[in-house]
């Protein structure tokens, strides 16, 4: 990284794991379904996923956590918003689509491919944490927020602020789930219900 720059670096990563990304879902599509492990919950993608894309639209704004944005540390309030409920956002959107996938397939394939998604980002909220505890803003932040969604609030760490979420990032979250929804067939080959 320090031989091209952090940018150079930031846009090279991004097209390999785009490649990785493109390869793995060729490869999923590829794989042979095998045996049901389990009774598939199909309907559980229905209840998780929504959920999933509207920490993903809140999850953009002030992300103390995100690439780039380690600035918001420093802030007189750095937990607002949707990072009160958790402070990994984005990665807990993919945790909880990968687990309604694995849930709603039910064959090793869709262990293998979104379990593998599951631990990128389980893994990730950890790696993430490690890699801030240096940064002498964060026992301040990590102290009022918490990595499982919900934990700080409910020990009281921090507290439910609605009015600093608002509604405009839960909408176009649901609206981008419906998109995704109507869409799944086309784009994914299988229907989602």
């Amino acid at each position: 990284m320090k031989a091209i720059g952090e940018w150079p670096w930031r846009g090279l990563y991004s097209v390999v794991a785009f490649l990785a990304l493109g390869w793995m879902i060729w490869a999923y599509g590829q794989a042979p379904r095998e045996i049901l492990l389990w009774t598939p919950l199909r309907h559980l993608p229905s209840l998780l996923v929504p959920l999933a894309f509207i920490l993903l639209a809140c999850g953009y704004a002030r992300n103390p956590t995100a690439v780039g944005q380690e600035k918001l540390l420093g802030r007189e309030e750095p937990a607002r918003g949707v990072i009160r409920v958790t402070r990994h956002p984005l990665m807990w959107a993919v945790i909880l689509w990968s687990l309604a996938h694995i849930a709603a397939r039910a064959d090793p394939k869709a262990i293998v491919f979104f379990g593998g998604f599951f631990l990128l980002a389980a893994l990730g909220t950890i790696a993430i944490d490690k890699k801030n505890e240096k940064r002498p803003e964060w026992a301040r932040f990590a102290a009022a927020t918490s990595n499982i969604p919900f934990v700080a609030i409910a020990q009281g760490r921090n507290r439910m602020a609605w009015r600093e979420i608002g509604w405009l990032r839960p909408l176009a979250g649901l609206v981008l789930f419906g998109v995704f929804f109507s869409l799944h067939a086309w784009l994914f080959g299988v229907r989602p219900y």
